[in-house]
């Protein structure tokens, strides 16, 4: 009978010691292991945000950050999946998991800090006037007094003209739309006298209208920075993606995108 009980008692202890260690593999994953390495990455975009996420004429989504995320992810090895979302709930879909990051010029302000992690800088961005060509009479922000200006929602430039006092006494309305493309058009059809959005945005979009639109090189409220957004509680994923964003730009690889869709580097040195 002792040799029974002694046997037992063994096969307690290794049991135990099994669940421990498999309890201490848990726990290290959750602690910043290697649990996340092959999982796919869904990306949140406004897939109609040129040049930086959008649909190209064979609805495939294309752009300047598109191709940073495919190069990004390459280098994780792990597969990535680009989810259109509504732009205007992107912290929620963020921050119920729907997607796992939002990477489709996402200005870094101080509110959105408050809600979500952010990858370094990688390029700047200003909030300028867009005009129809040929308009007089708008040549910085305090000309838009008496005007009716378009702009995206859940933008910066939203958020900067919602807490402006000129702008909520002395432009004649703001009008907010789902997209810029939607407000550059109605702008090319006069149905307002300005469009208040990102530089990179509307330089891009002009260049594809330059018969019918004209930029005012005059910004509007603060220059801000683009980054990649990231759940609060998710800071593993944060600097894994930001180390291969360090190496992207430490190899020209960011530069070769940038010149790709700008023309020239403009990210952030």
């Amino acid at each position: 009978m002792k040799w029974k009980k002694l046997l037992a008692i063994g096969m307690t202890a290794v049991m135990t010691a099994a669940f421990v260690s498999g309890c201490g593999s848990n726990n290290a994953k959750d602690a910043g292991g290697s649990s996340s390495a092959g999982k796919k990455i869904v990306v949140g975009l406004d897939d109609n945000f040129p040049p930086m996420g959008f649909k190209d004429e064979n609805n495939e989504i294309v752009g300047f950050d598109i191709d940073l995320a495919k190069e990004a992810t390459k280098r994780l090895g792990r597969e990535v999946e680009f989810k259109a979302i509504d732009w205007s709930s992107k912290e929620a879909e963020l921050k119920s998991g729907r997607v796992d990051v939002l990477w489709n010029g996402l200005d870094i302000t101080e509110k959105r800090k408050e809600n979500m992690l952010f990858s370094d800088p990688y390029m700047d961005n200003r909030q300028i006037i867009f005009v129809k060509k040929g308009t007089t009479g708008i040549t910085d922000e305090k000309s838009l007094a008496g005007k009716v200006v378009g702009t995206q929602s859940a933008g910066t430039a939203e958020e900067y003209m919602d807490k402006s006092d000129f702008f909520k006494k002395n432009v004649k309305e703001v009008k907010k739309y789902s997209d810029y493309v939607s407000a550059f058009m109605d702008l090319e059809n006069g149905r307002i006298d300005a469009v208040v959005g990102d530089e990179i945005t509307g330089r891009y979009y002009m260049s594809k209208h330059a018969d019918s639109l004209e930029a005012i090189d005059s910004p509007v409220g603060e220059i801000s920075t683009f980054g990649i957004g990231f759940a609060k509680d998710n800071q593993q994923l944060r600097d894994e993606v930001q180390k291969v964003l360090d190496e992207m730009k430490a190899d020209g690889t960011m530069a070769k995108i940038s010149e790709k869709w700008f023309g020239k580097d403009i990210t952030k040195k």
